[in-house]
């Protein structure tokens, strides 16, 4: 029986941030169980990526749990892997709601949510608690109110209080909902910000652990060519492709008057599909096997994430999927990728 099918008409009443914080309430309790287990993979479904182990290539992308709260329900769903955060160094509450919107005709989701976290502290304090067998990114960025100038210091704070609890870093300079961010992508801004994360990361020891840029889907392909050029000459691990969309091009009438009408925010979900599939593959194109990436955004079914991994990317990540389709979307996509 499909619990979560059944149920999803009564949580789909709720708004959508009533129903996360819902969700995770249940969630924690779930894992305080003790006989939460995670299962086996077979080997044939292993990675050996980033110079880490994964037990599968399908992770669960940034943005539902930013808090690292939930890492034991994410081991037992089956993730190989999952990226908490956006983690920033300052606690800050984020935009004022409502900042989350769901369109369930449409696999659609737009948010606006702001960068809402708890700070750096809190959430290292909680991975330190972390589970056994479960890798975990960190998704890192900047506050609010910190100047574009000034967003180096506050990646490097984060970086430190974090970094020494996670396998891997990603820095996030594509968000669409903090004023600002993406002029972090320009190559002037990116080289920088890059340079100062990497010698941070040679301070503290970390040189092997992998350090990653998360890019927008909404680059102009000259664009793209010339981050990917920056990237890879500044000595960066692998980039992730792509975070959520401004483009309301993606969503078809009539639904899309319905979505502008909500206001301000990225949209992801499967809409964004065509279009990250195409941003992956200029980026693809231009590394040239150089750096691995990791895809991200429209990934919804065991066709799309297969699709991802034969176009050349290393490892996967779901998030809205997950929301529309329930927790079996996990297993049903390891039973279908090679």
């Amino acid at each position: 029986m499909d619990l979560y099918g059944a149920l999803r008409p009564l949580i789909f009443r709720l708004d959508p941030e009533t129903a996360h914080n819902l969700a995770f309430w249940l969630g924690e309790r779930t894992c305080a169980w003790p006989r939460l287990s995670s299962p086996e993979h077979p080997a044939a479904l292993r990675r050996s990526v980033l110079g880490l182990d994964f037990p599968t290539p399908l992770g669960l992308a940034a943005g539902l749990d930013k808090g690292a709260t939930l890492l034991p329900l994410w081991r037992s769903l089956g993730f190989g892997h999952v990226e908490i955060g956006t983690v920033t160094p300052r606690p800050q509450p984020g935009n004022p709601r409502p900042r989350l919107f769901r369109f369930p005709e449409a696999g659609l989701i737009l948010n606006r949510m702001g960068f809402n976290s708890e700070g750096a502290e809190v959430v290292a304090a909680r991975l330190k608690r972390r589970p056994a067998g479960l890798l975990v990114g960190g998704n890192l960025g900047k506050n609010k109110e910190t100047p574009e100038a000034q967003a180096l210091d506050d990646y490097r704070a984060a970086y430190r209080l974090l970094a020494p609890e996670v396998d891997y870093i990603a820095l996030n300079v594509s968000s669409p909902n903090t004023p600002g961010l993406r002029n972090l992508q320009a190559p002037e801004a990116l080289k920088p910000l890059l340079a100062g994360m990497l010698a941070l990361r040679q301070e503290l020891g970390l040189e092997r652990q992998p350090l990653l840029l998360k890019l927008a889907p909404d680059l102009a392909p000259e664009d793209l060519d010339a981050i990917v050029e920056v990237a890879v000459a500044s000595g960066i691990s692998g980039l992730i492709a792509t975070n959520t969309t401004l483009d309301r091009g993606v969503v078809a009438e009539p639904l899309r008057a319905r979505v502008e009408a909500k206001g301000a925010g990225g949209l992801s979900g499967e809409p964004l599909k065509a279009k990250a599939r195409d941003v992956r593959r200029r980026i693809l194109t231009a590394l040239a096997g150089r750096l691995p990436l990791v895809a991200c955004g429209g990934l919804g079914s065991p066709e799309d994430v297969q699709g991802a991994l034969d176009d050349g990317a290393a490892l996967a990540q779901i998030y809205s999927a997950l929301i529309f389709k329930g927790p079996g979307l996990v297993d049903r996509i390891h039973q279908g990728i090679r």
